[in-house]
């Protein structure tokens, strides 16, 4: 069925309306009012001219990084950024004056060397006037292997605010504390429990080592065997975005991804029931997230748990073990002896 209706948005260049468990959904070019779900197919400036001013309460994407992949026009450096500064404006205007800004980001990589990207855009941002709230780690254990550098392994959010009073829900990401038990030591509350009985402040380095109740967030990138995978080649997971829609947004605001890609950010709002809007020029990949935005409706949609642990290799694995080769005495191939030693 959602198939079928994809085929004829192809053949009529019609908008799809939908409506899936009382959220309406719209699937065209632009913005309308009257609807929980838009995705849209369009250039971002085209799809951000039809948005009213002060509509949205968290902008979050991840933006082509011009490095050469499949859906980006190759650009020389200063016009990608100058392209960039364009895209921030529109943003601006479309904020809520509580609203937020999340660009996460890695780096520009020419000819081996790197341009790490939030400093570029640190500037710019500034110079239109948001406050940065928060320089946020993201680390990952897997990625392209380097062979003249050290592997990258995290990327940055660069969190900002539209003015100085903005949307923080930190009650509910807070963490566990780790010694809940500790008292104050002097003062006036002197032997009374010093801890947030809620929970710790979780920091700006999230690694989610063990599950995301944990201090540091060590939240998997999305790579060939992650449940959400698809055929976009720089997808970032759904979790990721979960915690900052939680944070930065109360429920039924607006979440705007102006780079929706498949469509991560906007499932990340729709599972915290959150009104979300994307645009995409990339067919290909807006057709993915109608049909992954569709699952996720229905409760069908493939997906990393939220907080489920790492898996840690016992070493007992046959892919855990060093291979025998690296034994091997190419002389006399004595394989048990160098096991031993």
């Amino acid at each position: 069925m959602i198939e079928s209706k994809i085929r004829r948005l192809n053949e009529l260049n019609f908008p799809i309306i939908d409506d899936v468990n009382g959220k309406k959904i719209l699937y065209g070019a632009h913005f309308e009012d009257g609807f929980d779900i838009i995705l849209s197919l369009n250039d971002v400036f085209e799809f951000l001219q039809t948005v009213p001013d002060e509509k949205i309460t968290l902008i979050v994407t991840s933006p082509p990084y011009n490095i050469g992949k499949p859906y980006e026009d190759v650009r020389k450096f200063n016009n990608y950024l100058k392209w960039q500064k364009k895209v921030f404006g529109e943003c601006k205007r479309v904020l809520k004056p509580e609203g937020s800004l999340c660009w996460e980001i890695g780096n520009y990589i020419k000819n081996g060397e790197v341009f790490p990207l939030d400093i570029y855009f640190y500037k710019i941002l500034k110079d239109l006037d948001f406050k940065l709230r928060n320089r946020i780690i993201w680390h990952f254990g897997h990625g392209l292997h380097a062979k003249n550098r050290f592997s990258g392994r995290y990327e940055v959010i660069l969190w900002f605010t539209k003015e100085d009073s903005y949307k923080f829900n930190l009650d509910d990401v807070r963490i566990p504390q780790k010694y809940p038990g500790k008292r104050a030591y002097k003062g006036p509350n002197k032997g009374k429990p010093s801890c947030n009985p809620k929970g710790k402040n979780p920091s700006d380095i999230w690694i989610v080592k063990k599950d995301w109740e944990n201090e540091i967030w060590n939240i998997p990138n999305v790579k060939s065997n992650h449940p959400e995978k698809t055929i976009h080649p720089c997808q970032f997971p759904i979790e990721l975005i979960e915690r900052l829609v939680l944070a930065l947004t109360d429920e039924k605001d607006w979440v705007f991804d102006p780079f929706a890609g498949v469509g991560s950010a906007l499932i990340a709002g729709l599972l915290r029931n959150r009104k979300v809007m994307g645009v995409e020029k990339e067919k290909e990949y807006t057709d993915i997230s109608y049909q992954r935005i569709m699952a996720a409706l229905r409760g069908t949609l493939k997906k990393r748990p939220f907080g489920k642990k790492i898996y840690v290799p016992k070493g007992t694995e046959k892919i855990s073990r060093r291979p025998a080769e690296w034994y091997k005495d190419k002389k006399s191939n004595n394989l048990e002896y160098y096991l031993k030693t």
